[in-house]
């Protein structure tokens, strides 16, 4: 085992059925030829947080009725690779602590060694609901126990007052499932009806799960009614709803809109670079989000959302194009130069 060289390998060694999934940003599941190519600095990680991969990894053997997770938090280097050494750190510790066998229950040793290894994070409670369903979905196990009085209050047989004992687990298995007809009905149906309380977190399940032109017009037209009303703090939850679905035609003429608004608040904005990036992939869009921002007149914010935003791949040659762009404002050229030196 002293001779594996990547995750991937160790994982394939171990006789270990895995998946990798991106929990930086939301979760977005990456491939295991994406990953491996990532691991040996093939290309950079697409999804970059804070100067780090954050990743989770599902495994099992198999026979096994439900897999462990590992939550690995890995530095990446200027140009989104990672970085190689401390991959490397985080094997040895693993093969330290258990060997060749990922799946044994480790001793009170081995589980000292893994609780501190310095590459180990917990995700969000929310995040972390959103995981377990998304992987029990996938690998098709049932759902939770709260799963069930999610479905009955969403599908209005309780009333919309009687949402105190809802749990974000069951919250979380409804959205996993939203791929199914029955369940984007009763969403549609239920979506002019929900409380903040409820909205909330199903929009930050969502935010994980592609879906049809239906249920996104229907959720672009919750999002609107909370911008005419000035309800800010649902437009944010809303927003991120539509985080997997920015590809969409409805969505993108909606952003074209959006980032014209010159009261958008600083919430939205950093909304849009951490959820939904890739609705800033086109120099026009991001150019008028680069404006937005620099009207904020927050050297702080412009600097921290500037940094988050050229280590992702996917804008970082778009946000060099608005850069160099003659027609930028003054204003944004002096924050810009102000970055280099």
């Amino acid at each position: 085992m002293s001779a594996i060289s990547t995750i991937s390998e160790l994982f394939t060694l171990s006789d270990s059925q895995y998946r990798i999934y991106d929990v930086g940003r939301k979760i977005d599941k990456i491939s295991k030829e994406q990953f491996k190519k990532i691991e040996l600095n093939q290309q950079p990680y697409p999804f970059p947080s804070q100067g780090h991969a954050f990743i989770a990894a599902a495994f099992w053997q198999k026979g096994s009725t439900a897999p462990y997770l590992w939550f690995v938090k890995i530095p990446l280097d200027e140009r989104g690779l990672l970085n190689q050494g401390a991959r490397n750190h985080f094997i040895a510790i693993i093969i330290e602590a258990l060997g060749s066998d990922l799946s044994a229950d480790p001793t009170e040793q081995q589980e000292t060694l893994l609780k501190n290894n310095p590459y180990h994070f917990t995700p969000a409670q929310y995040k972390l609901a959103a995981l377990n369903s998304i992987i029990s979905r996938e690998l098709k196990q049932t759902a939770s126990s709260y799963y069930r009085d999610c479905f009955s209050y969403l599908s209005g047989e309780n009333g919309w007052d009687q949402w105190h004992k809802l749990g974000v687990q069951g919250i979380s298995d409804f959205a996993a499932r939203i791929d199914d007809k029955t369940h984007q009905q009763i969403l549609i149906r239920a979506l002019p009806e929900l409380p903040p309380q409820v909205l909330a977190p199903l929009c930050s399940a969502l935010e994980n799960k592609k879906y049809p032109v239906e249920v996104i017009r229907s959720l672009l037209g919750r999002l609107k009614d909370a911008i005419d009303s000035g309800e800010s703090e649902l437009e944010q939850a809303l927003l991120r709803a539509l985080a997997s679905n920015c590809e969409h035609v409805d969505v993108t003429a909606f952003a074209d809109d959006y980032v014209l608004n010159p009261d958008i608040s600083s919430e939205q904005l950093i909304t849009l670079s951490g959820r939904c990036w890739s609705l800033l992939r086109t120099p026009e869009r991001l150019s008028h989000y680069l404006e937005l921002l620099i009207a904020k007149e927050d050297n702080e914010l412009f600097t921290a959302i500037f940094k988050d935003l050229v280590a992702i791949p996917l804008i970082r040659p778009i946000l060099f194009q608005c850069m160099r762009a003659p027609d930028r404002s003054p204003a944004l050229a002096k924050a810009i130069g102000q970055l280099f030196h």
